[in-house]
């Protein structure tokens, strides 16, 4: 008895020193990170470290470059953010302490990354000089490079579009071939197993895989429609579909091309922003057919669900950029419009979505509001905030 007393104290005294551990690494007291995300202050190279559950930043994250196209992505703990710049930097981020953990120059112009499904390899897009880079997770060290030179033309490319998609693969888009590439690292990490597929249209300029992991979408900026790989059947090939969609027949002014990666997805439906156009469209994903579309205020360029597929939530491009609206699905119609402000850039919803954030790059804020009954529950100052990301994003595929 007297030995098992002894047991039980050693245990508990090596829990609290684990405890204390812990709590020295300046987070404060012992928690977890799901509430936790960042903001990019695009203009200055910094973050936002910001707390969903009391609506507040918990300070700025500084060092990380030129982040006027920055995008992230989470590890499978959702502790570490990894932050591709736009000047090739990639850099890891620890959100429980607010702290760089590591940056590496890996190109010269980047665009965009993603993890992959068992969280083990980032994968960094580029633009200069094309390409693949692929990292461990763990210490940022070059796991593979991949150039991106079309056999057609024997040319490097610019590389877009980057998605993980199930079974540890990375799909994108060669920009200057008109080639998706599908990289498998299951088998060998060290030297993935490519599957080109050529002649999927003219200048793909982003994509995206849908919440289900099928479907891998490229919209088309040197020509209408979208370039569709059935991830379930990929020796099926490259489908183009939507024929009618893109800048159309009348050449309408493009203030900035929509982006492809939340599309928002609700049941079978796809609500897509119009190219150049003041719609909303509507497309079947088990036909890729255009089925309808909503008259909204300007050119979309994000159209994004709630968590729950209820409502869609969209901003516009310049000069309708002071303005958000957002769509009741089941009706179609237009249930509320917001003005923040000049240039609303992006917006993000809470795990759960009872709140949406909305960064106002030319107010420097970020606007808190309710997406019950749009109350607006509070702002946060920030420097030119552009993109805001949620740790929530480290459960989902294509994020």
């Amino acid at each position: 008895m007297r030995q098992s007393s002894k047991l039980l104290s050693a245990a508990c005294l090596l829990f609290s020193v684990a405890a204390h551990a812990a709590d020295t690494s300046g987070t404060g007291p012992l928690r977890g990170s799901g509430d936790l995300g960042i903001a990019v202050e695009r203009a200055q190279g910094s973050l936002q470290w910001l707390d969903t559950s009391s609506k507040s930043s918990l300070g700025r994250i500084e060092g990380l470059g030129d982040l006027s196209h920055a995008s992230a992505v989470f590890s499978r703990d959702a502790r570490y953010a990894f932050v591709f710049g736009r000047d090739g930097g990639l850099t890891k981020v620890d959100v429980l302490t607010g702290k760089v953990v590591k940056r590496v120059i890996q190109s010269g112009n980047s665009i965009g990354g993603a993890i992959s499904q068992d969280g083990r390899f980032i994968a960094a897009a580029n633009y200069t000089p094309g390409g693949v880079k692929i990292f461990s997770s763990e210490t940022l060290e070059l796991v593979a490079d991949i150039p991106a030179n079309s056999q057609a033309t024997g040319k490097p490319s610019k590389v877009v579009g980057i998605e993980d998609a199930p079974g540890n693969r990375f799909v994108f888009s060669l920009f200057d071939a008109g080639e998706i590439w599908m990289a498998e690292l299951a088998d060998h990490p060290a030297q993935p197993k490519i599957t080109r597929y050529a002649n999927i249209g003219r200048e793909p300029y982003d994509a995206l895989v849908t919440p289900d992991g099928r479907w891998y979408v490229a919209g088309l900026f040197g020509e209408d429609g979208l370039a569709v790989l059935d991830l379930w059947n990929p020796d099926a090939g490259v489908k183009r579909v939507m024929s009618d969609y893109g800048k159309g027949e009348e050449k309408l002014p493009v203030y900035k091309m929509p982006h492809l990666e939340t599309w928002a997805v609700s049941g079978n439906l796809a609500f897509i922003p119009g190219v150049g156009r003041h719609e909303v469209v509507i497309v079947d994903i088990s036909s890729w057919q255009k089925v309808g579309s909503m008259a909204v205020a300007g050119q979309p360029v994000f159209v994004m669900a709630q968590p729950d597929g209820r409502r869609l939530w969209v901003n516009f491009a310049f000069p309708n950029y002071d303005t958000v609206q957002v769509i009741d699905v089941p009706s179609r119609r237009i249930v509320h419009t917001l003005k923040p402000g000049k240039a609303v850039l992006h917006m993000e919803f809470t795990p759960r979505g009872e709140q949406v954030w909305v960064s106002v790059r030319d107010a420097n804020r970020i606007d808190i509001y309710d997406t019950a009954n749009f109350a607006k529950l509070g702002e946060i100052a920030a420097h030119e905030p552009s993109g805001i990301f949620f740790t929530a994003r480290a459960h989902r595929l294509g994020l």
